[in-house]
This record gives C-alpha cells, structure tokens and sequence, in this order.
C-alpha cells in the first residue's frame, strides 16, 4: 500500500508539471529496507525535505521498500537505484571486497554520502527460551536475517563472538517482519534484527501473548567483536521504547551506523542538493524519528569507508565541516 501511495503521489507531481518542466526534472530513488524498520522511513524523510524545493532543483525523489543493505549497495553500483541506505558495515565489506562481495573483489565505485542513525544489533527471545545471553542460543531455532541484509552478517559475527556457528542453532532466514509473527507463534525461539530504536517490528514482538525479552550482547564476545571490527561499537537499548518486554533495565548490545551511499556515476548536482537539503535542514530532520534525536553535523560524518562523493564533498567544504572528515575519505 505504501509503495502504490509513493507512485500515486510521484504521478499527481508529474501531471501537474508543464511539458517543458518534466523535460527538465530528475527522477531519482532511495533503496531502503523492510517497510517496518527505519530505513524506509529514513529514506521518506530525506525524500520530503528534498522534495520541498523540486522545482528549484528540477529533482524529484522516491523511495523503494527493499531487501536492505547487500541488495542496496549492490543496485546503486549497477546503475538501479540512485542512492540507498546501508550498514556502515556492509559499505566496509564492499569497498574492500569482503563478504557478499569476495569473488566481485573491492566495489571502488562506491561512493559516502553521510552517515545517519545508530543502530543496535538486538537480540529477541521469548522469556520462557532460557536465553540471556547468545551463548545461551545453541540448539535453538533463531532467525538470523533474510539473505541480503544487513543482518544476517552481524548474526553470524555475534554466533562466532560468542563460539557459536550456523550449524550449532537451528537457523531460519525468513525476514525481518516475519520473525515477530514466528515468534509469538512459537515457531522460532529467538531473532536478531540489526536496527535503529524505537522499531515497529520490535514492538510488534514484545506485545503479543508470548512475553519476550530482549537479550543483552555484553561480556568477553562483545569486547571480541568491537575489537576485532573496526565497524562495531557499543551500544545501549532504551528499554522505554518496548513497555511490554519484560526488561525493567536498558539492554546493552553493539552495533553499526546506517549510512546513506551512491555511486560515483550520479550527477555530482543531484548528490550536493540532497546533501545540503538534508544538512541545512538537520533539525526539522531531526524530529521525523526518534531514532534520529542523537544526530549532529559532525557524528553524521563519522562511520563512513568509501570516499565522500564529489558533490558531498563540495557542500561540506563550503559549510565548514569538511576538518571532521578523515583525509582518506577526500579524493
């Protein structure tokens, strides 16, 4: 339903154009995530600040409900989508051809935009599972992420943090708004979802009939893994957001950053304007989730790999905030 509004809404904008001006407009589209997590409302959001001064820019902006970061970063470089919003560790795993990309090799088309919300690799389980920690998780069926996402990667880091395998669980890949059904329907024990806090898919999970906790990653195989990737770090769950989990304190886990990337094939013009919508409008951006209550001009810049794309580049230098970016990001 959402993306059949998204399309009623871009052809309304296209029939109330003159000829001459549809000529002129770009149509470009942000690759997200499930319609359940922040991605999709995070591409929406920059969507609508940019979409504010269209015909000063002669660009349009859409948005596409996607599998995540693997299937964004991967259409971006083919030429599919123009921008996409991906882990910070996913944008690492491909600019230096690890992972999903270790037969393709590095992927140096790839480009850095920004950096936007935290998100914590969360761990759900039912209360009854006897899981309180991942170590707890051998022998149980766990979701682990749908292939061409983020977190099905972060799931298999935490397992082998932990001394874990695939083959020690019972693992299940279905995605990330299946896993709160499976759940409540105990069908599976537990699921990981690599995320920006508060999330429906969350709050779906902890209020139905099945009382679910969320599970700290803390001890000696948190410290194995923010040591081991440069892209890990810690992180703090509120437990506000989620009443009806049966949590009385916030949860500690790590996490990665959702970064937002293109390809060094788009229009420079196209990349400045969203850049500087986005950054000049930084507070009005700020209140479109919760989740983006900690963003500033300077961390937005942080937890990034590929080099800023040259039309970025040109708004930061001209903002004054091009000393909080590594030097070898600037090419």
């Amino acid at each position: 339903m959402k993306k059949l509004l998204s399309i009623i809404a871009v052809f309304l904008f296209v029939v109330s154009l003159s000829p001459d001006a549809f000529s002129r407009m770009k149509f470009v589209t942000i690759g997200t995530g499930s319609v359940t997590g922040v991605y999709y409302p995070t591409g929406g959001a920059i969507g609508r600040i940019v979409n504010k001064k269209s015909k000063i820019y002669g660009l349009k902006v859409t948005v596409e409900s996607t599998g995540g970061s693997v299937y964004n970063i991967n259409a971006v470089l083919s030429g599919d989508l123009e921008f996409g919003i991906a882990q910070s560790d996913r944008q690492y795993q491909a600019w230096n051809g690890l992972a999903e990309w270790k037969e393709k090799g590095p992927q140096k088309a790839l480009r850095s935009v920004f950096s936007i919300h935290p998100e914590s690799i969360t761990l759900i389980a039912r209360a009854d599972a006897g899981i309180n920690s991942p170590s707890d998780l051998k022998g149980k069926r766990v979701n682990i992420g749908n292939p061409g996402s983020g977190q099905l990667q972060n799931s298999k880091d935490v397992l082998a943090a932990f001394g874990l395998t695939v083959n020690d669980i019972k693992a299940e890949y279905a995605k990330a708004v299946e896993a709160p059904g499976l759940l409540q329907d105990e069908r599976i024990d537990a699921f990981f979802y690599t995320v920006g806090h508060p999330n429906g898919n969350i709050k779906e999970a902890t209020s139905g009939r099945i009382k679910v906790k969320l599970v700290p990653i803390t001890g000696e195989g948190a410290e194995k893994l923010v040591t081991k990737y440069p892209y890990y770090a810690k992180s703090i769950i509120p437990v506000k957001f989620y009443p009806n989990a049966v949590n009385k304190e916030d949860v500690p886990s790590v996490g990665v950053k959702a970064t937002f990337v293109t390809s060094k094939n788009v229009d420079a013009k196209i990349v400045y304007a969203i850049t500087k919508e986005v950054f000049d409008n930084l507070d009005k951006f700020k209140k479109l989730h919760p989740a983006y209550s900690v963003l500033t001009k300077e961390n937005m810049l942080q937890g990034l790999t590929a080099p800023i794309h040259k039309g970025a580049l040109k708004y930061y230098k001209e903002a004054g905030l091009i000393k909080y970016i590594r030097k070898d990001l600037i090419q």
